[in-house]
């Protein structure tokens, strides 16, 4: 885990294998809160997590965490409050995703995943060839993906990365 920093998305961009999703734009009001990733520095990170905070779409706070990972991780399975490392036995790809969101510049489906904890929505999908994750406090806040959500890889970033606005570490990297 990593404060919230310009140098800390840099500094993880620059050390992993895998998307380094954040919404960009962020929505109106949010905050980039924290980053994480999952690897060693000899064979690089294999799974990322960007926290992001705002308001949420029916008021109060909300809360997003964004992971992409290599399949058998289990990072976003953590965040998700799920047993087992992938989301495929919590999801129904039979039916039509939930939502959709814009990663990389590609549509990309999410399914809704099930028997999670009650106080948070989580979705997941695949973009990149890795499974993307987006997990959301309150439950409510889930709406936010409900308006197509651009995604943006950090490790493709370039000057914009440093006009990322910075909030406070957020709580639910360490504790999901």
């Amino acid at each position: 885990m990593i404060p919230p920093s310009v140098e800390a998305l840099g500094a993880v961009a620059k050390r992993t294998h895998v998307p380094l999703w954040m919404p960009w734009p962020l929505p109106v009001g949010w905050l980039f809160t924290g980053v994480a990733y999952a690897g060693d520095d000899r064979s690089g990170g294999r799974a990322t997590a960007v926290a992001c905070s705002g308001p949420g779409p029916l008021g109060g706070p909300g809360e997003l965490i964004l992971v992409a990972e290599e399949m058998g991780v289990g990072l976003g399975a953590r965040y998700a409050g799920i047993d087992g490392p992938d989301p495929g036995p919590y999801m129904n790809v039979e039916k039509p995703p939930q939502v959709k969101v814009l990663a990389a510049g590609r549509p990309t489906p999410l399914w809704h995943v099930y028997r999670t904890p009650d106080d948070r929505a989580v979705f997941a999908g695949e973009a990149l060839g890795m499974w993307l994750w987006a997990v959301l406090w309150p439950e409510q806040a889930g709406l936010l993906l409900y308006d197509e959500l651009v995604l943006t890889d950090l490790r493709d970033a370039g000057a914009e990365l440093d006009l990322a606005p910075c909030g406070a570490l957020s709580p639910r990297l360490l504790r999901p």
